[in-house]
């Protein structure tokens, strides 16, 4: 292609005036069908200009088959385009609408679209001539590699010189950008409360664990693996246990998710069964985000057991907006302490609560009655605290006197002389 570019330029020059080549000259646009019907004759200067359309109509009709095969596999697997951008019919409509938007944009000169059109072609020579260089290099090719360079360096400042002659290409790119940027922002955020799972694949240990939990309270813990060593988990367990008064008797499963492609919106979520240091089990789960995954294993025990299970967890304190970064961006990141702020407010008066304690359970749905998996208050385990002992005091506070218990009437008679009924209040 190079060699024809550099003979049919080289042919032009030489054999068409320069006066043609003005705006609004017969070889304005058209140096090729020019000598064709200048030299060759108006019947195969016809067939000329027949064949040119044709080969620019079957090159617009090859780039939009091949967009048309990048945009379903790529866009709605990274959520930057809705699930209708799967389908061939609404692509090819808005693809046709782009280009006619274009083409009245242009008026429809070769002139005005030349530039957007050569510089995107020396762009997308330029950057694959970077990309064969850096494989060479990769490869340890010295020559390749040098050769290469050269030839990368000269497309690099036949673009710059392009773009600086005629930057309206770069103008339209940078405007075709922004708009994918943008929808593609927009379809993020759209699709952010989605559960980004098509699937939930259990093994035979992981559904075996499932398995045994169902004939008790199904809870898990979800732990950030580390050096995964015996120590770890024995301390992880006993905070659980001691944080949320579990009983010793209640089977305990681990849940590590480990964050592969964070830029993948949707995959299958395969839940592998282990045990470690033979005593401790774990499922093991691999996906682009960890809340999602723990989101879509506690649906799919929910469902296959008919049981609700419990998910302990902990936090720290951090800015929510650098979370909601995080998290948006690498598909970590803790959300939590926004909604947990709200929940841990001082007692207003009224019907008791309780507080968080880091445990979730999952419902069924918003008319289900609460099961045992409620968050329960944490024990208070100091001396003193609901003991019979009060409690010492510190050293130069006085002690604090017991609260008298609420007053409560007796049942007597009434001033009709009738008798009250047994728990009732005068």
């Amino acid at each position: 292609m190079s060699v024809f570019l550099i003979t049919s330029s080289f042919i032009t020059t030489l054999l068409i005036p320069a006066p043609a080549f003005q705006p609004g000259g017969a070889a304005n646009g058209r140096a090729l069908a020019y000598l064709a019907h200048e030299y060759l004759g108006t019947a195969f200067g016809t067939v000329y200009d027949i064949s040119t359309i044709a080969i620019l109509w079957f090159a617009g009709a090859s780039a939009m088959a091949g967009m048309l095969n990048l945009m379903p596999r790529y866009l709605p697997r990274y959520g930057m385009a809705p699930h209708w951008a799967r389908a061939v019919r609404p692509t090819v409509l808005v693809l046709t609408a782009v280009a006619f938007l274009v083409t009245w944009i242009f008026d429809a000169s070769v002139d005005k679209q030349g530039g957007a059109y050569a510089t995107g072609v020396l762009v997308l020579i330029s950057s694959a001539a970077v990309a064969v260089t850096i494989a060479a290099r990769r490869a340890g090719q010295h020559r390749w590699t040098i050769g290469f360079a050269v030839i990368a360096a000269v497309f690099l400042y036949t673009t710059g010189a392009n773009i600086a002659e005629r930057p309206d290409g770069v103008k339209i790119g940078a405007c075709f950008i922004a708009a994918i940027v943008l929808i593609s922002l927009a379809s993020r955020l759209a699709r952010a409360f989605e559960l980004r799972v098509t699937d939930v694949v259990f093994d035979t240990l992981a559904d075996r664990f499932v398995r045994d939990a169902t004939h008790r309270e199904i809870r898990l813990i979800a732990n950030e693996p580390h050096r995964r060593d015996l120590a770890e988990y024995r301390d992880k367990l006993h905070q659980i246990r001691t944080d949320n008064a579990i009983p010793t008797e209640d089977g305990l499963v681990f849940v590590e998710v480990t964050v592969r492609d964070p830029s993948d919106f949707e995959a299958e979520l395969r839940v592998h069964g282990a045990v470690l240091h033979d005593r401790f089990r774990v499922l093991t789960l691999e996906h682009s985000s960890v809340p999602n995954a723990l989101a879509a294993l506690l649906l799919h025990v929910r469902d296959s057991t008919g049981q609700q299970p419990h998910i302990y967890f902990e936090w720290t304190e951090g800015n929510p907006f650098a979370q909601f970064l995080r998290f948006f961006l690498f598909g970590q990141g803790e959300v939590a302490p926004p909604a947990r702020r709200p929940r841990v407010r001082p007692r207003r008066p009224g019907p008791a609560r309780d507080r968080t304690s880091g445990a979730a359970g999952v419902r069924r749905g918003p008319g289900s009655a609460p099961g045992p998996g409620r968050a329960r208050p944490a024990r208070r385990a100091a001396a003193g605290r609901g003991g019979s002992r009060p409690r010492r005091p510190r050293s130069g506070h006085p002690a604090r006197r017991p609260r008298p218990a609420p007053h409560r009437a007796r049942p007597g008679p009434r001033q009709d002389g009738s008798p009250d009924r047994p728990g009732t209040r005068r």
